[in-house]
């Protein structure tokens, strides 16, 4: 199997690179820390090659894939690159909305656009596209963010039914909280424990193995979150005062992710 990992140098990037190189996978890393994404990528030898992707920029895609082509064609596809800058809306830079949009959704989109007509030509692929749970339950504090994650949602679905009778395959993963740089000092919802960059990893493992629409990181919080959904807006209204998931984010530690914001923020400002 060959692979492409998006955001390969940290995080679930990383971790999920590392996973399918060690099961005998062929993985290409893209990342704009080509640096350490190589580091990534070393142990593996030959199998395994990194090279700088900025996913907003199509170019930069082309450029991608030809640097790390003798691995391919690709099977599998892991749009995993993201940036999640927090803060109030009426007080964030209208270059960090558009940098938000720009990583996480245009990224994917550019990703798909130039890796799914090759899996459509031969009749066989996988995407995978890792969003959030806030792209289904959306929470103060990250509405950008929220919008950008719904929007993954949304296209991944559409996907999908585009290219199924191709033989592509398109599944979505919506983590919680996990413990990378990028949920520095954000707190786990009560009762919700922090998972893994491993954790996820070893959904998407198995879903390139099993293909499946949706999986939720844990598994166990789609059914009480589609639940409430379903419910009466007032009645979900009470529920979400007597629960603290929609605050998690509201109270986040600005010191404890003052390095991860400054480097979120960094590309924004050019």
């Amino acid at each position: 199997m060959a692979v492409i990992v998006t955001g390969g140098a940290r995080g679930i990037g990383r971790a999920t690179a590392e996973r399918l190189a060690r099961s005998g996978a062929s993985v290409a890393i893209g990342d704009l820390d080509s640096s350490l994404a190589s580091s990534v990528a070393a142990p593996f030898g030959d199998r395994v090659m990194a090279a700088r992707l900025d996913v907003t920029d199509p170019a930069s895609w082309q450029e991608f894939l030809t640097t790390v082509s003798s691995l391919g064609p690709w099977d599998a596809l892991i749009n995993n690159a993201g940036i999640m800058p927090l803060g109030s809306l009426i007080k964030e830079p209208d270059q960090l909305t558009r940098a938000i949009f720009e990583v996480n959704v245009f990224g994917v989109i550019n990703g798909t656009k130039a890796v799914a007509p090759g899996m459509v030509d031969r009749g066989r692929g996988h995407i995978v596209n890792v969003a959030s749970a806030v792209g289904r339950l959306a929470v103060a504090n990250a509405a950008t963010y929220s919008a950008s994650k719904f929007a993954v949602v949304g296209f991944s679905e559409a996907m999908r039914a585009e290219l199924a009778p191709a033989g592509v395959d398109v599944t979505l993963v919506l983590p919680t909280v996990v413990k990378t740089e990028l949920s520095a000092g954000v707190p786990a919802a009560r009762g919700v424990k922090a998972v893994t960059p491993d954790d996820v990893a070893k959904v998407i493992e198995g879903a390139l193995r099993k293909p499946q629409a949706e999986l939720w990181v844990p598994r166990w919080v789609q059914a009480p979150t589609k639940f409430t959904q379903a419910l009466p807006r007032r009645v979900g209204e009470v529920l979400d005062r007597m629960s603290d998931a929609g605050k998690v984010l509201s109270r986040a530690d600005t010191a404890a992710r003052e390095a991860y914001e400054q480097r979120a923020r960094r590309g924004s400002d050019s």
